[in-house]
């Protein structure tokens, strides 16, 4: 059962150390890496999911355990312990959802009698995350973007069940984030978000900061940054009813502008 990774830092873009100690995430852990485009935050997490050992462009070295992971990790898909949910998903079977998560949970499963119970699971795990709900009968290569990161992540929360899952900007999905990282934290994994997105880095425990492919800093989430996520939830979600607003071919009115007013004035008024 692993208990912890450890991030062995390496050195950036220029080939100079990286700065910052020995990063140990453990069980439960909810982390960001954050910074801006090209600052290196996708190769982290490869890093993190090829187990890293000086053999990659950053020099970094991923433990598990304080130790070397064993080569089996590597060689072995089934005994991979990382999920890894990238931007860009594609489909190579034209499978029914039910069909494919039934496959998946058959290979990953040590109970067959078991497998009926973890599709419906993961079902309803993805429908908490995305607001175009999933049938079981809908062909994979069908699924919105939403709906695919949604139910990927639940996949590997559930069926795959592997204790490190890296997540590579779901913001961009248009699945419910504060309700995946609530879901998240009921699993005691280790989540590694990377993400542009305020809410999720104040909702973490703490976030990685990138700069020219080294990472620069580690930043604990005080008390004080969790209670401006409140703030920052409740903003982005009447922006978030904005956009659906305008997506479903309707009108702002006053009324949708409502949410908004605790954030200051409009610009301009509307239905002028």
């Amino acid at each position: 059962m692993i208990r912890q990774i450890t991030i062995i830092p390496g050195h950036g873009k220029s080939h100079a150390p990286e700065s910052v100690p020995r990063i140990e995430l453990n069980m439960g852990d909810v982390v960001s890496i954050v910074g801006p485009t090209g600052s290196g935050k996708t190769t982290l997490i490869n890093d993190i999911e090829l187990f890293a050992n000086g053999d990659t462009p950053t020099g970094r070295r991923i433990l598990i355990d304080g130790e070397a992971p064993p080569n089996i990790y590597r060689e072995d898909p089934a005994y991979h312990p990382i999920a890894l949910i990238t931007q860009h998903t594609n489909f190579l079977s034209d499978l029914p959802v039910k069909s494919f998560l039934s496959t998946h949970a058959q290979i990953r499963s040590a109970d067959p009698q078991n497998v009926d119970e973890l599709v419906a699971q993961t079902l309803d795990f993805a429908n908490q995350l995305t607001g175009e709900p999933i049938i079981l009968s809908s062909r994979m290569t069908e699924l919105s973007g939403g709906q695919t990161r949604a139910l990927l992540i639940a996949d590997a929360t559930i069926v795959c069940n592997t204790p490190i899952v890296l997540l590579d900007e779901v913001e961009n999905a248009g699945i419910h984030r504060t309700r995946a990282l609530e879901l998240l934290r009921a699993y005691k994994k280790i989540f590694i978000f990377v993400t542009h997105d305020p809410r999720i880095a104040l909702l973490s425990d703490f976030r990685i900061v990138m700069r020219h492919g080294s990472i620069t800093e580690v930043i604990k989430t005080e008390a004080a940054e969790r209670a401006f996520a409140v703030t920052v939830s409740r903003l982005d979600d009447a922006l978030s009813r904005l956009r659906n607003t305008i997506r479903l071919g309707g009108r702002l009115t006053q009324e949708d502008m409502a949410g908004l007013n605790a954030f200051g004035p409009a610009s301009a008024e509307v239905g002028a």
